[in-house]
């Protein structure tokens, strides 16, 4: 029989590569290292604290291995749930196996290096390399042992452990009028022509809904069952999971099976029944009717931990998205622990997995893509939560659409449709990537990171972007993968603007965005970027260096942003009421704004316990209230209610606004920057470059500031060809949002100097 031992306790940990002579000679006696517990990760702190000088190398993990008594009939195998990047494993100093990829499922066969008392060392490594990805993106490659670890003792004759990480067992139900019938494909390792296996389906009571038997031929068997009034998975509506239990028994010589056969391996696995399809003009449908997918995007990391996640962890992400009211996760940028796979079936969220990728193209890394996306694939096939395979993401930010580029998303969509006839391809493509190209026709559906209102243009750009694309493309199913703006909730004011990296910003930015969805069915998913502030290290800004701040949850799990609230109001069914602006407490304006959101059609305010207003609104409701001293907000609605306290103040407080915020407001009045019949930083991009003396004004100033951009960025920066329609949008805005975009390297005396050139500049 089976049997799996959890070893996470008490391994030696070692941040250095000292070879694995020294790993298992003196390791174990506590020479070198430190004791640890998995899962673990070496860059939990140095990964999130900004620089791009986090550790990468090779580490070592030792353990001496618990004795085992193994028998002549059996064989040890180790799991793996996940090491990042490039991973050896070493039994008693030779080497028993490797693997290349951080995210996945891989075991190693043990058996033929156990001795009486035995010694495993595992070197991880998460140096650049050029054979393995990712590579480049905006996110902090961990490295370490960073999910769970196991023995596997098995019968010689077991279901496969070696093929691509797997359970050794495919399910495919296919729904049909009442019933559905289930094909069921199964490996197996040593075991002989003719064993038999033995297929049993149970319903969530445990009552058998089926059975089959096969004889195994070249460690291959396929069993076919019917199923009658079968019950649907039907997303959160009812996330209904069949058991299917699966015996290897290799006694007989035939496929005959008896109550008193002796059985000598067992696995089980938890499937759906559903159906579902993309409609290029009425989105998704679940089950024959339709599903608006609105969700967001997730990383596995958290503030303090990386990405060595405990279960409770992986609980509470799922808490919080089903609080959110979401129906769809998009796995990104890799592939998850299967624990968090498992609780997406549970709780019926719609998943895309997709495999890391990202941004630059490797031509030495062809293989490692393949393989990635066949354990992506192998390891998540049963899952009935996810809906489609993603090819790559941003994949030709680095190097545009190469041949060899689109020849290797070629070989990974056949790949797909080869290894899964039931599910979609997609991909997503950077906002800046031409909809004409080659690239983009390739998967079943496609998919865009759309950033109008925060790195470019304004919000209503998403809206004609859309309209333009459907319009053109009618037969074309299109969905939005990436769409946010940075938020740090200690930043507040009472007149947001992009690039602020406020909290109020982030809240009319997805107020929009999420009206904008609303109002388009044709668009078949939509996954904000992100559910949670996440690890990057290589970034430094909005006042916390290491961390991308586009999530709707702070990177500790502390904070719902007020964002979190809008999508609260248009997504989920539970009554409440929610305060924006509760970290705005200090109000430099006589009469402020006290916004509300609710999912509930009428609210009331009270200002210090007196009813000031009752509104009916549609999710978003806006109170005027004036102040003067410390005030108690209430606002109600029904049964529920929130409170907050606010206060006036002479000066607006200086810790709401991030450092260099100041270059934000560089005049303090708008008549300071327009000369009637001149130019000026408030006209159009395209109006300045229309008139040759005005655009060599602006050239001759920001020319030395492009020169930096493109120094700091190199190639990248000089081969982005931005696509006609969107440099259409880019031209539309102000040459002050233009400067906006370059952040810290455009400084106040900078653009007073080139507002009073371009005031010399007269119009036409």
């Amino acid at each position: 029989m089976r049997k799996t031992i959890c070893i996470n306790k008490h391994w030696r940990f070692i941040k250095e590569d000292i070879g694995i002579q020294h790993a298992t000679a003196k390791v174990v006696d506590a020479v070198f290292g430190e004791t640890i517990d998995l899962p673990h990760t070496w860059n939990a702190a140095d990964g999130q604290d900004g620089g791009n000088d986090y550790y990468r190398g090779r580490c070592w993990y030792v353990k001496q291995l618990p004795q085992m008594d193994l028998k002549e009939d059996e064989e040890l195998w180790i799991e793996f749930r996940g090491a990042a990047m490039m991973t050896e494993v070493y039994v008693n100093g030779k080497l028993a196996g490797s693997h290349d990829g951080g995210y996945s499922t891989f075991r190693v066969n043990l058996t033929p290096w156990l001795n009486d008392e035995n010694i495993i060392a595992v070197s991880v490594d998460n140096r650049a390399v050029r054979t393995v990805y990712p590579q480049k993106a905006d996110f902090t490659f961990y490295g370490g042992i960073y999910r769970d670890v196991y023995l596997l003792r098995v019968p010689k004759e077991h279901f496969a452990l070696g093929y691509y990480g797997g359970s050794g067992v495919k399910v495919t139900p296919t729904v049909r009028d009442a019933g559905a019938s289930v094909s069921v494909e199964a490996w197996t390792e040593n075991a002989p022509d003719g064993a038999a296996v033995k297929i049993e389906v149970l319903d969530a009571a445990g009552n058998s809904a089926g059975e089959a038997s096969a004889a195994v031929s070249g460690n291959y068997v396929k069993a076919e069952l019917e199923m009658k009034n079968v019950h649907l998975w039907d997303g959160k509506e009812d996330p209904y999971l069949y058991t299917l239990r699966a015996k290897l028994i290799c006694e007989c010589e035939t496929a005959v099976i008896t109550e008193n056969t002796q059985h000598h391996d067992f696995v089980e696995t938890k499937f759906g029944c559903r159906t579902f399809s993309v409609d290029p003009g009425k989105g998704f449908f679940l089950n024959g009717r339709s599903y608006p997918l609105c969700g967001a995007a997730r990383h596995q990391d958290r503030q303090g931990v990386g990405n060595a996640l405990t279960p409770a962890m992986h609980e509470e992400d799922m808490q919080l998205l089903l609080e959110m009211g979401a129906n769809t996760i998009r796995m990104a940028h890799y592939q998850h622990d299967q624990y968090f796979y498992e609780l997406a079936d549970k709780y019926g969220m719609i998943v895309w997995a997709e495999i890391p990728y990202i941004t630059e193209h490797m031509p030495e890394a062809r293989e490692n893509t393949i393989s990635q996306m066949t354990e992506l694939i192998v390891q998540n096939y049963n899952h009935p939560s996810i809906i489609c395979w993603a090819l790559s993401n941003e994949i030709t930010g680095a190097t545009g659409a190469t041949e060899d580029l689109v020849e290797n998303h070629r070989i990974l969509n056949d790949l797909c449709h080869g290894l899964d006839a039931t599910r979609l391809t997609t991909m997503a493509h950077v906002f800046m990537l031409d909809p004409e190209e080659e690239i983009v026709t390739l998967p079943d559906i496609r998919s865009y990171n759309l950033y109008y209102g925060w790195y470019v243009g304004e919000m209503e750009d998403n809206d004609s972007w859309f309209d333009s694309y459907h319009e053109k493309h009618p037969d074309v199913a299109m969905g939005l993968s990436e769409y946010g703006a940075d938020a740090n909730p200690q930043y507040q004011g009472s007149n947001p603007e992009k690039g602020d990296w406020s909290e109020p910003y982030q809240a009319l930015y997805h107020e929009h965005m999420l009206k904008m969805w609303s109002e388009r069915p044709y668009i078949w998913a939509m996954h904000v970027w992100n559910m949670f502030d996440f690890g990057a290290d290589g970034r430094d800004e909005g006042g916390k260096p290491g961390q991308n701040q586009k999530g709707l949850v702070t990177f500790d799990r502390k904070i719902k942003k007020d964002a979190f609230y809008i999508y609260k109001a248009y997504l989920s069914r539970e009554p409440f009421v929610h305060l924006c602006g509760r970290r705005y407490t200090d109000r430099a304006e006589d009469v402020t704004e006290i916004k509300v959101y609710s999912n509930l059609p009428s609210v009331t305010l009270y200002v210090d316990g007196v009813e000031a207003e009752t509104q009916k609104a549609d999710k978003i409701f806006r109170f005027k209230v004036s102040i003067n001293g410390e005030h108690i907000i209430e606002a109600k609605a029904d049964v529920y209610s929130d409170v907050m306290t606010i206060r006036k103040v002479d000066q607006p407080n200086p810790d709401y606004r991030k450092a260099g915020g100041e270059v934000v407001n560089w005049f303090d009045r708008d008549d300071e920057i327009v000369r009637e019949g001149y130019f000026s930083i408030k006209d159009s991009m395209g109006a300045v470059k229309a008139n040759p003396e005005a655009y060599a004004v602006f050239d001759e100033l920001i020319a030395p500031i492009q020169e930096k951009i493109i120094e700091a960025y190199g190639d990248v920066a000089k081969s982005v060809k931005v696509p006609e329609e969107m440099q259409k949008k880019m031209d539309l805005m102000s040459v002050e949002n233009s400067l906006k975009q370059m952040g810290g390297m455009i400084t106040p005396e900078l653009v007073h100097k080139l507002n009073s050139r371009l005031n010399q500049v007269p119009r036409e």
